[in-house]
C-alpha cells in the first residue's frame, strides 16, 4: 500500500519557512511534509537527511496550495484554508490554529491558489467556484467576493503598488480587479491573441505572476510576457506543453509544467536552458529567498521526489516523501 501510494504521489505545492531552514510540501493525499534544509544540505547529509522530519494529514483532499507568512503556514484543500504555527510545526505539534471556509452555495470546490496582499493584510484565494475570495486576516472574515470568471480560477497574483488583484481561469481570461472595490477593471482573453493561441491545448490559464508593470501567464496559450500599462504581449516563449508555474528571477524567467525539466527563459522570449528534473511532469517551483545560507530552488510534480537545485542549473539531490 505504501509503495503504491508513493508510485501515484504528486506534489502540488511548496513553501519555505520564514527563516528559510525548512521546506513544506503538500501532496495529492492531503499530507504536508516538512523537510530540514539544514540537514539535507549538510556536508554530513545521509539518505535519511533527505526524508521529512514531519509528515501529517492537513486536509481530506489534496493540498493544492501552500503559503508562508511571518509566523504561519497556510494550506488550502477542498473548500478550506488552515493556518499552522511554524514554531509549533518545527516542534512537531500539528494542531491548526484555525480553519476558514469561504461561503459556497452547494458544492465544495478545490482552492487552487493563494497569495498575500500586504497592502491590507488580506489573503487572496482562487478556486473551483469561479470566484476570487478575499480573507481579512486581521478580523478572520471573508470581506469580498470577486465575481466575473465563467469557469474555475487556477491562479491569483497581486500588484500591491497599483492596488490590483489578478486572476487566471479555465475560461481563458486574466481578470484585473481593483482590490479596494472588488470591481473588474480589465479582462484579457489571452487565447484570442494570435501570437499566444494554441487551440490544441485549450484556452485555460494555469499560471500567472506579476512584477511591477509586467505580467507572465500561460497554460493552454503559450507562456507570454505582458506589459500591463499597454495590456499587450511583448514576448511569447516557445515552450512545449502547458506551463503550470512560472516566476521572475533577476533578469530571467523560470517555468515548469508538462515535461521533466525546469525552463530558463530570457525576457525577450528566448529559451536559454532546460534543466532535467526527476518528475516526468512538474506542478510547482519555489525559490528560497528567506535564507542566504540555504538559497535553493526546489521543483516538484508527478513523483514523491522534490528536486533541489543549489544553483539554477545544478540539481544537487532530491528530497523524498
Amino acid at each position: 500500500s505504501l509503495t503504491l501510494s508513493l508510485l501515484h504521489m504528486s506534489v502540488f505545492s511548496q513553501s519555505f519557512s520564514p527563516c528559510g531552514r525548512f521546506l513544506a510540501a503538500g501532496n495529492n493525499y492531503g499530507e504536508i511534509a516538512l523537510f530540514s534544509l539544514s540537514a539535507a544540505l549538510s556536508p554530513d547529509a545521509t539518505a535519511q537527511s533527505q526524508k521529512p522530519v514531519l509528515t501529517f494529514t492537513a486536509h481530506e483532499g489534496p493540498v493544492f496550495s501552500l503559503l508562508s507568512t511571518d509566523c504561519h503556514l497556510l494550506s488550502a484543500g477542498n473548500g478550506e484554508i488552515s493556518a499552522w504555527s511554524w514554531t509549533e510545526l518545527i516542534k512537531k505539534n500539528v494542531k491548526p490554529l484555525w480553519t476558514k471556509r469561504p461561503n459556497y452555495n452547494l458544492e465544495i470546490p478545490e482552492i487552487n491558489s493563494m497569495v498575500m496582499n500586504p497592502r491590507d493584510n488580506s489573503l487572496i484565494v482562487g478556486g473551483g467556484d469561479n470566484n476570487v475570495h478575499v480573507l481579512d486576516l486581521e478580523r478572520g472574515v471573508f470581506k469580498l467576493v470577486l465575481q466575473g470568471h465563467s469557469d474555475y480560477v487556477h491562479c491569483v497574483s497581486v500588484r500591491e503598488r497599483e492596488a490590483e488583484i489578478l486572476s487566471g481561469g479555465e475560461d481563458g481570461a486574466v481578470r484585473i480587479w481593483d482590490s479596494r472595490t472588488g470591481q473588474s477593471v480589465h479582462c484579457i482573453e489571452v487565447y484570442k491573441y494570435e501570437s499566444c493561441a494554441r487551440p490544441q491545448y485549450g484556452k485555460w490559464i494555469s499560471c500567472l505572476t506579476t512584477d511591477s508593470d509586467w505580467m507572465l501567464c500561460g497554460g493552454g496559450p503559450s507562456m507570454s510576457l505582458w506589459h500591463l500599462r499597454s495590456l499587450s504581449p511583448t514576448s511569447v516563449f516557445p515552450l512545449t506543453g502547458c506551463q503550470r508555474q512560472a516566476a521572475f528571477h533577476q533578469d530571467m524567467i523560470l517555468a515548469v509544467g508538462e515535461g521533466p525539466f525546469l525552463s530558463h527563459c530570457l525576457l525577450g522570449g528566448e529559451v536559454k536552458a532546460q534543466i532535467p528534473c526527476t518528475p516526468q511532469s512538474l506542478n510547482t517551483l519555489q525559490l528560497n529567498t528567506n535564507s542566504t545560507e540555504h538559497r535553493v530552488l526546489t521543483a516538484g510534480g508527478s513523483s514523491d521526489h522534490i528536486d533541489v537545485f543549489t544553483n539554477l542549473s545544478y540539481r544537487a539531490f532530491s528530497l523524498r516523501f
